[in-house]
């Protein structure tokens, strides 16, 4: 098998905070079991030896919620040893967590730091745009605290990058949000757009991203990156820098915007593994990391057809222009599938944005080639 990358849930959907828009949270309600709690160590050790035995080369380890951090420092450090334990292949080993920082303390950062973790911090702009959606179990805001998180991780010099989720207030104050996140040095950046609820896709909430106002948002974002990088400025922006290397010829990093769901293994806190972070429900369960082999996963994964279900493009998309860099998007984005194939919701906003923006795309595409 070739590398291995592994999404962890180590808490399940267990979370310090009680975001509004929250994706998992759906995602969990739509299960006969909401919760598996903390990952037991025996599943945990089970889960790393079996990944290191599998791969070749090298081997990821990815945690994300719920919250991560609810697991406790105690279960990461145990982590840690239980990799150098079962590495008998020497196989490289990568971190990864997706943390919304409210829990960070000084030994978290430097436990991160020293065991060079690569954190993503969910930040949604600034005071104003993050407390409107982003709340504690209290209904109190969390901005000064996800801020206070970033100030601990670069003390002890931990890469970080900052993951922002698109809803109707950022979409809004994109200007403001992006000299902010300048003026604090936060320069690799990403943006999410928020997902309706299963089941409510037509519906409208409080965070509800309309198509209309996704559209803007992406145009001015970009102008905004544009402007910075012509002028040599380092700012990366994880989406705007694929449609870059997709028009140099390079196949997308990020999973979504291939238009073809990848093999991925996400793994909840009770050892059963899913083939998508967006379908940890139980019609889509591949398997038991406890008792099932990474191949007995991979022969469930061909039953269910997932990766295969992504593949046919709506009968609109087939003759887009932009279709060759839009690709349709993420499947989840293109729910339901009750009717066929739907075309992504948010649609209109990307032939808006490519009609403004691909010859420009096209023009760093060129620069960057000749650097």
């Amino acid at each position: 098998m070739p590398p291995l990358y592994l999404l962890i849930k180590p808490a399940s959907s267990l979370c310090d905070m009680r975001c509004r828009y929250c994706f998992y949270c759906d995602v969990a309600q739509n299960r006969q079991e909401s919760s598996y709690g903390v990952m037991e160590l025996s599943t945990l050790e089970t889960i790393i030896q079996k990944a290191l035995l599998t791969a070749d080369g090298e081997c990821t380890f990815a945690y994300q919620g719920g919250e991560p951090t609810v697991a406790g420092l105690d279960f990461f450090r145990r982590s840690i040893e239980l990799e150098k334990k079962h590495n008998t292949k020497g196989l490289k080993i990568h971190h990864l967590i997706q943390t919304n920082g409210f829990s960070m303390t000084e030994d978290w950062a430097r436990f991160l730091g020293e065991n060079r973790f690569l954190v993503g911090v969910s930040l949604d702009g600034t005071r104003d745009t993050h407390d409107a959606f982003r709340r504690d179990p209290q209904d109190k805001p969390t901005f000064s605290t996800v801020m206070r998180a970033t100030r601990l991780l670069r003390k002890h010099q931990v890469d970080f990058n900052i993951l922002t989720v698109v809803h109707s207030q950022t979409a809004r104050h994109i200007h403001k949000i992006y000299d902010f996140y300048k003026r604090e040095g936060f320069s690799y950046l990403q943006f999410i757009p928020c997902l309706q609820p299963f089941g409510k896709e037509q519906e409208q909430a409080p965070y509800t991203l309309t198509p209309k106002a996704y559209g803007r948002f992406l145009k001015e974002l970009f102008s905004l990156w544009e402007q910075d990088v012509l002028a040599g400025r380092e700012v990366h922006i994880r989406q705007f820098e694929n449609y870059i290397e997709m028009l140099l010829g390079w196949p997308p990093e990020s999973c979504g915007m291939s238009g073809i769901c990848s093999v991925q293994h996400v793994v909840e806190a009770s050892g059963e593994v899913y083939p998508c972070d967006f379908y940890v429900t139980d019609p889509y369960r591949l398997g038991d990391l406890r008792t099932d082999s990474f191949a007995d996963l991979e022969k469930k994964r061909r039953e269910l057809r997932f990766i295969e279900m992504s593949r046919q493009p709506h009968e609109k998309c087939t003759g887009c222009q932009f279709f060759p860099i839009c690709r349709g998007g993420c499947k989840r984005y293109r729910e339901p599938f009750t009717d066929g194939y739907q075309l992504n919701c948010f649609c209109e906003a990307y032939e808006d944005f490519f009609q403004d923006a691909l010859p420009r795309l096209y023009r760093l595409a060129k620069l960057f080639s000749s650097m």
